[in-house]
């Protein structure tokens, strides 16, 4: 069990649906029972992380900032171990898994698994990219010509850990403030061409887009 994950759950399960069989919101008339154990002393949680970065058990009534799971220590576990699920249960409906010994942590998204939310540029080292509220534990050195502007749906991406889909996506409030360092091409109006960091033009690469036109749907 993880450093206080007990103490955490029994906090946020009343605030979720009572526990019991429930079709997740993954469809295909999956269902689940947080906590349930397929098999000796296993035990499997399911879990959502929304666009801005928050996370909730699946099953949640209400999903706001008073809700989600705040204790950086749970996060940075969480986070830190997320892998794709490749474990022949729930693939399809919660494409994300993240292990504590025989704990199952199923994870599904509104978007990507990784959602960054905050610039750390203070201090002598490079910027970073923090997500999912684990601080300076889950950050990302930034990269600014890496940027992603997507145009089907308005919304920023970066690059990500591999092992947790190699691309995240940038929280609004997060990609307001950096889309005022883009660059349009004369004519352009609909994705930027350059974006200026630090004094310097660079071209925006969009490597990452055909990793994220590759990625299923959530």
């Amino acid at each position: 069990m993880w450093p206080a994950c007990g103490a955490l759950r029994a906090w946020a399960l009343p605030l979720a649906r009572p526990l019991g069989a429930r079709a997740c919101g993954g469809g295909g008339g999956i269902s689940y029972t947080q906590g349930q154990s397929p098999e000796p002393r296993t035990r499997e949680y399911f879990y959502y992380v929304d666009h801005q970065g928050q996370l909730f058990l699946d099953d949640s009534k209400m999903k706001n900032f008073i809700t989600c799971f705040k204790d950086p220590q749970f996060l940075v576990t969480f986070f830190s171990r997320l892998r794709p699920n490749r474990s022949g249960r729930y693939e399809a409906s919660f494409p994300f898994l993240s292990l504590c010994g025989r704990e199952r942590n199923f994870l599904r998204c509104d978007d990507r698994p990784v959602v960054f939310t905050h610039l750390l540029a203070a201090g002598p080292g490079p910027p970073r990219l923090s997500y999912c509220g684990g601080g300076e534990a889950l950050a990302v050195p930034f990269e600014p010509a890496r940027l992603v502007p997507l145009a089907d749906n308005g919304r920023l991406y970066h690059p990500a850990p591999e092992r947790a889909g190699g691309v995240g996506l940038v929280r609004s409030a997060l990609a307001f403030e950096l889309s005022a360092c883009f660059e349009y091409a004369p004519g352009a109006t609909a994705l930027p061409s350059h974006v200026r960091w630090q004094g310097r033009r660079l071209a925006l690469t969009m490597d990452l887009v055909p990793l994220l036109l590759a990625a299923p749907q959530p």
